[in-house]
């Protein structure tokens, strides 16, 4: 694992003070001009106490970080396993702020707290330190990230492809981080309430969509919905409209199921009776519906499969593998590659559960 050398310089820390990081394979042979990032995820933190508890975890220090990390999926060295991409170099950028990459200082002194906000001075000062190890020449980029990461590709893939030269090939693959506002099964606005309370408390309305700030309540422009109306840079969408992660945090919260009523459901989509089916394929309809908007747009794509699933881009078993996930018989490692070189449109949207017998379904049971 890498320290960027002028972090603490730069004031970029980890919600403890600690200094950030990231994990680099180099790329070789007709790869050596290519690169990918990937943020890493791990959700956000919207208190003080929740961000102090988070503070003493991998996901907000450093002291707690992996010395390596494996590099699957999208970032896989083995051909076999990822055709495209396989001799990029290949970046992780290691998670440890609470606020996808975009907290901002100023936020610390108005909330009177000892932890550092600082996502967004982690990013530029990775950025700054991979285009002076030579993405500076890049011929082509992509910037990718999972679940809160792949919220935090969408917020900095303009600023990426702004940095990077005007004649490369840059593009951003959001994976798992197309978060629906929507009310939970109650109909309290769990998850417009949590991103209200993340952009405040670590100062994120800065690092948001400007035009969108300008318009309207910010924490509403957290929303991939409201963020992809002004990306200018090519955006490709990886999601199960069974989501998991939103399945359990966004429609079924633990606090919008006080019966326990959907305990089993939650861990294993097979264990959903009809009435919870129902509530489910109305999820999907409205992840639908937000991304009707994006649908029209000719320089995106889209894999969304209907899978109990988050994160596919980085685990083998669900990127490109003999039992992976298929949409008209393409794995995702194919769509994306077939988007990113241009070889053919993909806006594949799988039919509803339980349609797709390739879908790789989690059980936490």
């Amino acid at each position: 694992m890498a320290i960027p050398s002028k972090a603490k310089e730069r004031g970029a820390f980890c919600l403890d003070g600690s200094l950030p990081g990231y994990h680099f394979h180099k790329g070789s042979g007709s790869g050596s001009k290519s690169w990918i990032l990937h943020l890493e995820g791990g959700g956000w933190c919207h208190t003080v106490a929740s961000c102090s508890s988070r503070a003493m975890t991998k996901f907000g220090s450093s002291n707690y970080f992996e010395k390596e990390v494996t590099f699957q999926g999208v970032l896989s060295s083995d051909p076999s396993q990822n055709p495209d991409f396989f001799n990029w170099n290949k970046v992780v950028i290691r998670y440890c702020d609470g606020a996808s990459f975009a907290g901002r200082p100023e936020a610390e002194f108005k909330n009177e707290t000892q932890l550092f906000f600082r996502g967004q001075l982690i990013w530029e000062t990775i950025i700054d330190e991979l285009l002076s190890m030579g993405m500076s020449d890049a011929r082509q980029a992509i910037l990718t990230g999972c679940s809160a990461g792949g919220l935090a590709t969408l917020i900095h893939c303009d600023y990426f492809r702004d940095h990077l030269p005007k004649d490369a090939a840059v593009k951003c693959v959001s994976d798992g981080g197309y978060f629906l506002n929507v009310p939970d099964v109650l109909g309290n606005p769990t998850m417009r309430s949590f991103y209200h309370d993340v952009v405040n408390l670590q100062g994120v309305y800065k690092s948001l969509d400007q035009k969108c700030v300008a318009k309207t309540e910010p924490s509403k422009c957290m929303f991939p919905q409201e963020y992809l109306k002004n990306i200018r840079t090519p955006v490709f969408l990886v999601n199960a409209a069974y989501d998991y992660w939103q399945i359990k945090n966004v429609l079924v919260p633990t606090s919008a199921d006080p019966d326990k009523s959907w305990a089993k459901c939650r861990l294993n989509i097979k264990e959903c009776d009809a009435a919870q089916l129902k509530v489910l394929h109305g999820f999907r309809s409205s992840m639908m519906d937000a991304i009707g908007e994006f649908h029209q747009n000719k320089n995106g794509g889209m894999f969304i499969d209907s899978c109990y699933s988050h994160c596919q881009t980085v685990m083998r078993v669900t990127w490109h593998s003999p039992t992976s996930t298929r949409i008209e018989n393409k794995t995702i490692a194919e769509s994306v590659g077939d988007w990113y070189f241009n070889r053919q449109p993909v806006k594949l949207i799988d039919c509803p559960y339980p349609c797709n017998p390739s879908c790789y379904n989690m059980n936490f049971t």
